[in-house]
């Protein structure tokens, strides 16, 4: 099996998750009618609707070298000077989950951006419905490459008014991996959060740290969200991710929801936590404010 069709462990944490009844979930027409992603299974009929009220919010594209990268923003109406936080996503494109929690951002103040990184492959990820379809694409993404868009995402942002001396980001699944990369790579961020970022990668030339190797490198503090029931990501290599960060003198800090699968936070999914999700957001927020992304 090649590196571009392996299953990775945050993959692995997604399809080993809990069987669930088909009851109370969305028909595909109409979770496809709402903007979410099938790839990732059927789409809970209670899903967490976040109004543009007092937003402004939409589409956009950010130029990337002689290219221009898909993103969906949303920041308060009239405040030019607002916070920016990166949201990165999962490997499912950007569907209507990741524009949703970029609006709960906005909600709170922040100058949100989540950019699709994985557009230059020209496969509508969000229309993918069998996860093995997308491996191909996300698993040959190159760290170069989307430190590389990140850092045009945050330079479009400052273009737009936003302040990047408040920069945070928040990821899920691979954008929690992505969190971490992040955090390595740049001197202005200020804080991150990483919603069940695998800390190990399976082996992937395009991939060359792990964000346990980043360890010594990592710039910026991070509050890693993890579940204890996560089959992709045993809760020893997220100890094990802990105790290097301390050992190398970086602030980290991680809270582990014992009950919680992978994708505890996606309540468009069966994994959803409600508990564990809400709780976890909280600590988001929390983080942010504590290291001065959102006041």
């Amino acid at each position: 099996m090649s590196f571009e069709t392996t299953m990775t462990s945050d993959v692995v944490g997604l399809t080993k998750v809990a069987p669930v009844s088909r009851r109370g979930f969305m028909s595909a027409t109409a979770a496809v009618a709402a903007g979410y992603t099938l790839a990732a299974g059927p789409v809970r009929a209670e899903i967490i609707t976040t109004d543009t009220g007092g937003l402004q919010a939409g589409d956009t594209r950010i130029k990337v070298g002689s290219e221009e990268m898909p993103a969906y923003f949303a920041r308060p109406a009239g405040n030019t000077k607002a916070p920016v936080i990166i949201v990165a996503m999962e490997i499912f494109g950007l569907h209507e989950y990741i524009k949703d929690v970029t609006r709960r951002l906005a909600k709170l103040g922040a100058f949100a951006v989540a950019p699709d990184y994985y557009f230059r492959k020209g496969l509508d990820l969000t229309k993918v419905t069998d996860i093995k379809d997308l491996l191909p694409v996300v698993n040959a993404k190159p760290d170069a490459e989307l430190l590389s868009d990140l850092d045009a995402t945050v330079a479009w942002a400052g273009s737009q008014g936003g302040d990047t001396t408040k920069l945070g980001i928040i990821g899920f699944c691979r954008g929690g991996r992505n969190v971490w990369e992040y955090a390595a790579h740049s001197g202005t961020l200020k804080a991150g959060v990483a919603f069940y970022g695998a800390p190990v990668d399976t082996a992937n030339p395009v991939w060359p740290k792990s964000p346990l190797q980043l360890a010594p490198e990592m710039k910026a503090p991070v509050l890693g969200l993890y579940g204890g029931a996560d089959t992709g990501i045993p809760v020893a290599q997220v100890e094990q991710f802990k105790a290097t960060l301390e050992q190398d003198k970086k602030v980290a800090e991680f809270k582990i929801y014992p009950q919680a699968p992978h994708g505890f936070h996606a309540d468009y999914r069966g994994s959803y936590r409600k508990d564990a999700a809400e709780d976890a957001w909280k600590q988001a927020q929390a983080w942010f404010k504590k290291y001065g992304v959102l006041s």
